[in-house]
């Protein structure tokens, strides 16, 4: 389903209305009035800089989560159409929150594996179709970064201005991470094996799930 098409009159509309009825949630059309169930579950963003793990741990967590979860990677939809070279790309954001929203509606939460930081989610009208958003943030030594990021095929681009930009985020995601709002999770996977990272994701996931 999209949560911004109105399934009684078919009207879209670019703020979502989300009320809560006792234990569950109304989707609400502004237009019309009409009332649907819809499932406000968290969203979990495993994120942090590239070179940290999150594509490959993702790759590990669809098996391990399947029970509980839907694991998507954000770079599916990194595509000339969404990209704003100007900014900060708002409808790459808004897209992957609709698109999560509509994949919920499943009764399953997602993972989504990408590079986000709060400030890139917290503030769009579709933030309403969530209950919370967690974010845990992949970290790493900067040099042990600097080594991934130029071992990787060169179709990906990754030139010395490149790096020093992923860099310079890192740095930025260790300092900054407590005092983002809501904060950030850290995890550093200087050291840490596929496995071992992806323990530690899984018990993020089914902790925050149990509570």
């Amino acid at each position: 389903m999209n949560p911004m098409i109105c399934a009684g009159c078919g009207v879209w509309t670019d703020e979502p209305r989300v009320e809560t009825d006792g234990p569950g949630a109304v989707l609400v059309c502004l237009s019309c009035g009409h009332r649907e169930p819809f499932r406000r579950l968290p969203l979990f963003a495993l994120t942090g800089p590239s070179g940290t793990g999150k594509t490959t741990v993702g790759r590990v967590l669809v098996e391990r989560l399947s029970d509980r979860c839907v694991v998507v990677e954000q770079d599916l939809l990194w595509v000339g159409a969404l990209r704003d070279p100007s900014g900060d790309s708002p409808a790459f954001r808004q897209t992957w929150l609709r698109l999560a929203a509509s994949l919920q509606q499943n009764g399953r939460p997602v993972v989504l594996c990408g590079t986000v930081a709060p400030p890139q989610f917290e503030y769009w009208p579709e933030r309403v179709l969530f209950a919370d958003i967690h974010y845990l943030a992949l970290t790493c030594a900067p040099e042990v970064l600097r080594a991934r990021l130029r071992a990787r095929p060169a179709w990906r681009g990754w030139d010395h201005r490149r790096i020093e930009e992923m860099l310079e985020f890192n740095e930025w995601v260790r300092v900054q991470a407590s005092r983002t709002v809501p904060p950030m999770g850290l995890l550093d996977t200087t050291r840490s094996t596929v496995d071992q990272t992806a323990d530690v994701v899984e018990n993020w996931v089914r902790g925050l799930l149990a509570v």
